[in-house]
């Protein structure tokens, strides 16, 4: 009987509004991180035939200079869509327990908002034309070959 190979596949879509300010901060040699939590909300139809909603929240981790955007361009309630990968990780509380918990590493982020300065220099979210970043960190590790397919596919 052939083996059968599963694919590695791990990716993730999700739209959201962020539940808090992200919170940035930078590790030891100075790379740039930012955490936030955003709120999915599912509406559906319950067995009654009435107008339910979910919402489910998620924890988002971006780097770089993903981290860096991020930074200057969401708060509490921005919209945004996220696309990268799930990615666990495991830590010790200050009570000494192990606790894991379930993330997604954002390889791009959609802001769904852009920031407009009031008379008063406060930013102020206003409906977006959707600016888009991507964090290509992770293309030193291409081949030459699939960096050039990458390139093609955006195009």
């Amino acid at each position: 009987m052939a083996e059968l190979k599963m694919p590695e596949l791990n990716s993730v879509i999700v739209a959201g509004n962020l539940t808090k300010d992200p919170v940035f901060r930078q590790t030891s040699n100075n790379t740039p991180v930012v955490n936030f939590h955003i709120a999915a909300n599912r509406r559906y139809k319950d067995s009654s035939n009435q107008w339910q909603e979910d919402v489910c929240y998620v924890g988002v981790v971006a780097w770089n200079k993903l981290a860096d955007s991020c930074k200057d361009r969401l708060k509490k309630g921005s919209a945004v869509l996220i696309d990268g990968e799930l990615q666990s990780r495991t830590f010790k509380t200050e009570d000494g327990k192990n606790r894991t918990i379930v993330e997604i590493k954002a390889k791009r982020i959609q802001f769904l908002n852009k920031f407009s300065k009031q008379g008063n220099g406060e930013d102020v979210i206003a409906e977006s034309d959707e600016a888009d970043y991507e964090d290509n960190s992770f293309d030193k590790f291409l081949t030459d070959e699939e960096s050039d397919l990458m390139k093609s596919n955006k195009s």
